[in-house]
């Protein structure tokens, strides 16, 4: 797995760009930008969905949510940077492992409410309460950007022994 990500980070010139003097600051820069865009609009659609706000429509709200995806395009373009440049120190990194394993549960929490609640909370009115199933969803996607971020920025404080991933 490690020669991949470092064959990949070589060949496409990431190692490269990332290993210049501006490389590592200009990508965090640009994951931290796409953070507060992922955060500002979903983690406020989730706070709306659990009651505040009260009085914003549901679907003028949701239509804020294509710049958190914009975002978060950002965060997998500039992570994608950072995990091919350095490989060893995420792969074996209990905080980057625990950083995806909530990514997945953010993004199986969204499919599941783009399946199953979108539409009626996109339908609610302004003064009405969502579903019990959409505040939950809410709360799980809260949890788990929390998470994430928190993972986020423990990475750079471990620099693990390669023998504490137990799958690698």
């Amino acid at each position: 797995m490690l020669e991949i990500l470092t064959r990949i980070a070589d060949e496409t010139g990431i190692y490269s760009a990332m290993n210049s003097p501006w490389g590592w600051p200009t990508a965090e820069s640009i994951h931290f930008l796409g953070l507060c865009l992922l955060i500002g609009t979903v983690g406020v659609f989730d706070l709306r969905m659990l009651g505040l706000g009260k009085g914003i429509n549901y679907a003028d709200l949701h239509k804020l949510v294509k710049f958190g995806v914009a975002g978060y395009f950002l965060n997998v373009v500039t992570g994608i940077m950072f995990l091919t440049s350095a490989p060893d120190q995420y792969i074996y990194n209990p905080a980057f492992q625990t950083k995806i394993l909530f990514m997945l549960l953010a993004g199986l929490n969204m499919l599941f409410f783009y399946a199953t609640t979108s539409g009626q909370v996109k339908s609610t009115s302004a003064q009405a309460i969502v579903s019990i199933r959409a505040r939950g969803i809410a709360v799980v996607s809260l949890l788990s950007w929390a998470v994430i971020i928190i993972c986020g920025r423990l990475i750079t404080y471990f620099r693990p022994p390669y023998h504490w991933c137990f799958w690698c």
